[in-house]
């Protein structure tokens, strides 16, 4: 079973990183892979849930608050945590990969903590200067793909070379 998590803006996502994470959702689902997002009816996890319900994938909502009250219709497991912004330790180590789409402060601790748990990372239409400052602070490899087709194709290729070796990351210990 693959998990794959799309990170991304809530309510100060653009209408095309919706657009990209609405089609990125419904290519996921048409993988046979599982969509995991932070679950909200916002923004990029919103528009990626709704793509994978449209191509009949199944969606994990890791949801902040202590109930459903904000849960994007899209989700069909909700796992309320009541732990705000500490739930991207869950949405980081619960998936194989990861995908974000767009960048605000909540995107980029997710974005730090994948990188320093080791898991891969998949950069979607990003600007430059995020590239450039996430690639600077760490050894870990970061994918850049220009459109959702492109990182696809990224992340078959680290799905496929994880279940040759069994193991989700290269560093489970989170010591990078």
């Amino acid at each position: 079973m693959v998990i794959a998590g799309v990170m991304g803006p809530g309510k100060t996502a653009t209408e095309e990183e919706m657009h990209s994470a609405y089609e990125l959702g419904g290519c996921i689902a048409r993988q046979g892979w599982i969509l995991l997002t932070g679950g909200r009816k916002y923004g990029v996890m919103d528009a990626a849930g709704r793509g994978a319900k449209a191509s009949g994938g199944t969606v994990i909502g890791i949801l902040p608050g202590a109930d459903t009250g904000e849960m994007s219709n899209s989700v069909d497991i909700p796992i309320v945590t009541g732990m705000m912004d500490a739930r991207n330790n869950i949405n980081v180590l619960s998936s194989r990969f990861l995908f974000f789409i767009g960048m605000n402060p909540g995107t980029a601790s997710e974005l730090a903590l994948a990188l320093k748990y080791g898991r891969p990372v998949i950069l979607i239409s990003q600007k430059k200067e995020v590239i450039r400052a996430f690639q600077s602070m760490c050894h870990n490899k970061i994918e850049i793909a220009a459109n959702v087709p492109t990182a696809i194709e990224i992340a078959q290729r680290i799905a496929a070379a994880h279940s040759n070796n069994g193991s989700i990351t290269d560093s489970p210990s989170g010591n990078n």
